[in-house]
């Protein structure tokens, strides 16, 4: 694992067995676009989606919960293998609570990605909190780390690879690659 990421972040990384993702400016750039039929379209990240497809071999539980609905985030976390989706989600929390009891898991080994003051109420509980670089200060301040990579560029992908490394997992990862 990388020297430069603290002892304590990597600790908190080692005990994460779920992870719980915003979408609009985590798993996208935060941009909304309309067509001419007022469908929205989002850009997603090859990369993210890899990554998340890799948590998902190494027998690790995903969410994505977002406050918009759309059929392209149904489409892409199906695309993704994520285990759990709530769309519409006004109340973050409660979808999140949601899914932990589903999976049986608890906060303490969940890590949670997010940009926005939604995503607070979940990332003060997550053990390992993290923001990506254009999220708001408060949720940056309320975070363990803070991405290289903005969201829809990779944030997610360097989450996950920094949290397997630390599980010991990454090298399971290569070698269904043969690498």
């Amino acid at each position: 694992m990388s020297a430069e990421l603290p002892p304590e972040l990597l600790a908190r990384a080692s005990r994460v067995s779920a992870l719980i993702l915003d979408v609009d400016g985590v798993l996208t750039d935060g941009r909304i676009i309309y067509d001419e039929l007022g469908d929205e379209l989002k850009l997603f990240d090859v990369q993210d989606g890899a990554g998340l497809v890799y948590w998902k071999r190494a027998g690790l539980k995903s969410a994505v919960i977002t406050a918009r609905k759309t059929r392209l985030v149904t489409r892409r976390a199906k695309e993704m293998q994520v285990d759990f989706l709530a769309q519409g989600a006004s109340n973050k929390l409660a979808a999140c609570e949601q899914f932990l009891k589903k999976s049986r898991l608890s906060f303490e080994q969940v890590c949670a990605i997010g940009d926005d003051l939604m995503d607070l109420p979940i990332l003060r509980r997550a053990a390992l909190a993290v923001a990506v670089p254009n999220a708001m200060e408060e949720v940056k301040a309320a975070s363990h780390h803070v991405t290289a990579r903005p969201g829809g560029k990779g944030a997610v992908r360097e989450v996950v690879t920094l949290i397997l490394k630390a599980k010991g997992l990454w090298d399971e990862v290569l070698k269904t690659y043969q690498v």
